[in-house]
């Protein structure tokens, strides 16, 4: 059995792993494979290339590419040397690249020049001169760079030219970095996704991105035998905070994908025999769909993680995630806080996202008053245990993000039964009140998701002149199958009380709904499906 690892940074822990797996496979990318020891070397020859760069302790150092080798290399090297990873959005708009960036004060940045449909050598010429619209950035360097067919601009250089000026470098001075670094540094600033108010910028600390995610992946059964099959982004903190430390506290192997494409990972899963998945809804049901798959030997898959309704669960168990884990958490509890028991009966998986993690407590309080709720009724979800270390430069936002009991607010309603496992009720902000009443959509939608016609629901609430607001349902219904509006209303008057019943039902596709870059529902701008769209 793998024991916890007893490092409190991250630099003592690619020295411990890389001590203790030597040649097992740590990353696997393409036709490329690093195996412990090889990926210790890696890193301790970036960080050589940093150091001549001129990267210190606590600098800012953003990241910029799609899961590959180097988004690891350059994270753990970042991390030998003191200095803080900035994982940025590769999905992300200009104005939103150059937000991160500036907020962050990034002295370094090392990018693909394209991922998909972004040029971002492009995305940063526009944005000339960068002396003004980002005065801390000194380099940008700049992976798999053309062939010099164009000069780089002043600060600009290539990974390969930065690898090369780190031969100069002699490694007592990367020993000397990582010794000094302590466990209560910051190894990591994330950027929330911000949809109406400006991104919040999350600090994480080196020992609990390690412990933290050790407990993660006791709940998932994970051993050093396990191979996890990795899309999820890793700017993402479900990649970064949550799957790859998972791994390496483990000595497990992370097989990268380099962009979602669920042919290609349906092969990667087969061909590299990955045991564990982290999923989002979109990506299982993309895996189920496509032709492929009844093609394809995925058996070797177990474990993972995911979140989604029982629905969505299910879909990861019928393509052999048989013990998949339902989680629950944010970035600014690492990752998660509460993971269902890869062990737990199905049925108990499919609805609970499990007992807190261990040094974690969950609170549920009134929606209003804050006091604590008994099991068994809904409030908001408090958390206080591992988390963020506070929002870079925002004392005030920080102050606001906990009640006077030191619980940090989640903004999510949840259910503790009495056995203490959490029940994930929906966002604080959704609740619909109708008439004076205070409704929780995913009661709703579960309701609809009983009717054998329909595979996934979405409640909104909508402005009404008489009871405030109406919920309104959005339904997408089985492959095959097709319902009336009248027959869900006389559904839902059979399953709901009569001010839980939609006023409207809105039959849509998957590929009419709006997701966030990790593949989320945007259930805010669910309302402009409803925007002069027939009711039915």
């Amino acid at each position: 059995m793998t024991k916890m690892p007893t490092s409190r940074t991250i630099p003592a822990l690619l020295d411990e792993q890389a001590e203790k797996f030597g040649e097992r496979e740590a990353v696997v990318s393409g036709s490329e494979r690093l195996s412990y020891r090889a990926l210790r070397l890696a890193v301790r020859r970036a960080a050589r290339g940093l150091l001549a760069l001129g990267v210190q302790p606590g600098d800012p150092v953003a990241i910029l590419m799609g899961n590959r080798t180097e988004w690891i290399v350059a994270f753990l090297a970042v991390q030998q040397l003191g200095a803080t990873a900035v994982g940025l959005n590769t999905w992300a708009t200009p104005r939103e690249m150059a937000y991160s960036l500036a907020h962050a004060e990034v002295k370094y940045l090392i990018a693909v020049e394209r991922l998909r449909r972004n040029d971002y050598r492009a995305m940063f010429e526009a944005m000339q001169p960068l002396a003004s619209s980002l005065p801390a950035l000194r380099s940008i360097v700049w992976l798999a760079a053309e062939p010099d067919a164009r000069p780089a601009p002043p600060g600009e250089l290539t990974w390969e030219r930065v690898l090369a000026m780190g031969e100069q470098i002699p490694e007592a001075r990367v020993d000397a970095a990582a010794q000094a670094v302590d466990g209560d540094a910051v190894a990591l600033l994330l950027y929330t996704s911000g949809s109406t108010a400006a991104p919040k910028g999350i600090l994480l600390q080196h020992r609990l991105w390690i412990a933290n995610a050790w407990n993660i992946g006791e709940r998932q059964k994970v051993t050093e035998q396990d191979r996890l099959w990795l899309a999820v982004s890793l700017f993402w903190s479900f990649g970064s905070v949550n799957a790859l430390p998972n791994m390496l506290s483990h000595g497990a192997c992370v097989v990268l994908q380099e962009s979602f494409d669920a042919g290609e990972a349906l092969a990667l899963i087969e061909r590299e025999r990955c045991s564990i998945m982290y999923g989002t809804p979109n990506m299982v049901q993309a895996l189920l769909e496509h032709p492929s798959r009844p093609g394809r030997d995925l058996s070797s898959l177990r474990s993972g993680a995911m979140i989604g309704t029982p629905e969505q669960l299910m879909g990861a168990v019928n393509l052999g995630a048989r013990e998949i884990c339902n989680v629950y958490g944010l970035s600014e509890t690492y990752g998660n806080c509460a993971v269902i028991d890869a062990k737990e009966p199905l049925a108990v998986r499919l609805q609970s996202v499990g007992q807190p993690l261990p040094g974690v407590t969950l609170r549920i309080c009134h929606m209003e008053t804050g006091q604590p709720l008994p099991a068994g009724e809904v409030g908001e979800i408090r958390v206080k245990g591992p988390l963020f270390l506070a929002y870079y430069k925002d004392e005030e936002k920080t102050r606001e993000a906990y009640d006077a009991d030191g619980f940090f607010h989640t903004g999510d309603l949840g259910m503790l039964d009495e056995a203490g496992r959490l029940y994930y009720r929906g966002r604080l902000k959704e609740m619909v009140k109708s008439g004076g009443i205070n409704v929780a959509p995913i009661e709703v939608e579960e309701a609809l998701m009983r009717h054998p016609a329909v595979r996934t629901a979405y409640v909104i609430g909508m402005p009404d002149p008489h009871l405030d607001e109406v919920l309104v349902a959005i339904v997408i219904a089985r492959e095959g199958a097709s319902c009336t509006e009248e027959e869900l209303l006389k559904f839902c008057k059979k399953e709901l009380a009569a001010y839980k019943v939609p006023a409207r039902f809105r039959m849509a596709t998957d590929d009419e709904l709006p997701l966030t870059t990790t593949g989320k529902v945007q259930k805010m701008k669910l309302r402009e499906l409803l925007q002069d769209a027939p009711a039915t």
